[in-house]
């Protein structure tokens, strides 16, 4: 198996896996899955050789022409080796698994683009390690984590030393898994997705004040779900999790555009209908 020792090339922000361990851990967590898999950035075949020989269709992405044509001659039959960047490259329109060791510079867009995507039921991603425990929750839920938890089950895994990467970089990676989920929490994506960054956007010294803002909720009824959920004045959003997040929109419910108010009825004597007679 080659395990690259020299640099990559600093435009597309490689570095490369060669801890062997790490290797095995990533290729164990890929066995737990099924069906094809798509490799994102598969530089020099780090990941891709051990992965063939589970014997799966593979297919791996390499933005770097010259890696992937000698990468395409050193796999098997069951491996097919495509040139492209994954942010312009059309994944299967059938179930299959994602993995990559994804380049630190552009983690975010790559994350956000497979969120969007459908089709793919797991992800196996080693990405820089606070990202990663940002995904997952861990120490506190961000605004795109929160936003696709309903559909969307993510865990963190372990925690991948700087060394494990040639050349190395300054930041520790973080081996992490997104999974469909069967039963999304949540049917309108689009409503609860806005309400999410609409409380994770707004003013307040605590959740139940920003809550209070939006204006979108029955004070009885938010103290109501802050007792049964144990949510108190010094929590913050990030502090939710999934199963909270989605009981607390289904709670609030979608939005009810205001139509054109209608003037009340006027009493018989009044003198405006008197004035009318």
């Amino acid at each position: 198996m080659p395990y690259i020792q020299h640099a990559g090339r600093h435009e597309f922000g490689q570095n490369f896996l060669v801890d062997r361990s790490v290797i095995d851990d990533f290729v164990e967590l890929v066995a737990r899955t099924d069906g094809p898999i798509v490799e994102i950035g598969a530089g020099d075949g780090a990941l891709t050789l051990p992965l063939s020989r589970q014997g799966r269709e593979l297919t791996a992405v390499e933005i770097d022409s010259k890696r992937s044509k000698r990468l395409s001659r050193q796999t098997p039959d069951n491996v097919t080796v495509v040139c492209a960047d994954v942010l312009s490259f059309r994944f299967p329109q059938h179930p299959h698994v994602v993995v990559g060791n994804i380049p630190f510079h552009v983690t975010t867009p790559i994350v956000r683009a497979l969120l969007a995507a459908d089709h793919w039921h797991t992800a196996v991603l080693l990405v820089q390690w606070e990202v990663a425990r940002r995904r997952a929750g861990v120490g506190g839920a961000t605004l795109l984590t929160a936003s696709w938890w309903p559909w969307y089950d993510f865990e963190l895994h372990s925690r991948v030393p700087a060394r494990a990467f040639r050349p190395v970089p300054s930041v520790d990676g973080g081996l992490f898994s997104m999974v469909r989920r069967g039963t999304p929490l949540v049917d309108d994506r689009r409503g609860y997705q806005e309400f999410v960054r609409l409380v994770f956007t707004g003013k307040g010294h605590g959740l139940p004040e920003i809550l209070q803002r939006t204006g979108r909720i029955a004070r009885k009824d938010q103290q109501d779900w802050q007792r049964a959920n144990r949510v108190g004045p010094q929590h913050l959003p990030k502090d939710l999790t999934a199963h909270q997040w989605a009981s607390l929109w289904h709670l609030v419910g979608p939005a009810r555009p205001a139509g054109p108010r209608r003037p009340a009825p006027r009493r018989p004597g009044s003198p405006a209908s008197a004035r009318r007679r």
